[in-house]
């Protein structure tokens, strides 16, 4: 397909959208065509000359997979004795709508999306993330596959992603279990107390977590948080949600 001449050229829009992605991305898009239908939403969908109505919503599904197919590997090499299941929920809290929007946000693309105003009230959610998936569709046509694995990592991911913070969120078995509770409005409690080690005395916790009454798990740690943690993890694995 050809994407140029998409749009009418406008030397001022150019240099807009050159000065964004090279800001964003580092790199001087070859093919500026490409970055500005990215950032199109369906709601501001263009008729170009051949009668075709055109928006950013293929490039969001190849960026979408491009996405993931850099974070797997990013994770792979980052941490080489993880195990499949470990790998799989950091990924999808990688590329989660909820990290994907902040990462928009924080690059600006709520300043330079094109869509009816009533779509970035009712879709703002989902719309920034979406854009930012577009445009990494956009560079992966422009520049292939190599160059917007390494852009991605070295000028996105390692300053706005912090995976230190989501391995600790994916550890936080205890709030999981309360946003889990407040989601399906049940009552999540924790009962801990400190016991000691008959031989040594050294002092440890157990506790139990109950949901609406009755006890659904359990965990005996060097602390009281950690004691509730195990026991979240506990419960989170009884009840199926995961493991």
């Amino acid at each position: 397909m050809i994407w140029h001449r998409l749009f009418r050229r406008s030397s001022s829009s150019d240099r807009l959208y050159y000065g964004l992605i090279r800001r964003i991305f580092g790199i001087v898009p070859n093919n500026v065509e490409l970055y500005k239908l990215a950032l199109v939403h369906r709601s501001a969908s263009v008729t170009v000359d051949d009668g075709r109505t055109v928006n950013n919503e293929r490039l969001e599904f190849l960026g979408d997979a491009v996405i993931e197919a850099v974070v797997s590997e990013l994770l792979f090499i980052e941490y080489p004795e993880a195990n499949e299941g470990f790998l799989s929920k950091l990924r999808s809290r990688m590329v989660s709508r909820e990290t994907l929007n902040r990462v928009a946000l924080e690059l600006g693309l709520d300043d330079v999306i094109v869509a009816h105003p009533s779509s970035l009230v009712a879709s703002r959610n989902n719309i920034y993330g979406d854009a930012f998936e577009a445009l990494v569709g956009a560079l992966y046509l422009d520049r292939g596959y190599e160059t917007t694995g390494r852009v991605l990592i070295e000028s996105v991911f390692a300053r706005h992603v912090d995976l230190e913070a989501l391995e600790q969120t994916e550890k936080d078995f205890k709030s999981r279990m309360i946003e889990w509770g407040q989601k399906h409005h049940r009552n999540i409690a924790f009962r801990s107390r400190e016991c000691a080690d008959h031989v040594e005395l050294t002092p440890h916790f157990e506790s139990e977590l109950w949901i609406d009454g009755e006890k659904a798990g359990y965990g005996d740690g060097r602390s009281k948080k950690e004691a509730e943690q195990l026991a979240a993890h506990d419960a989170y694995k009884q009840l199926g949600i995961g493991g």
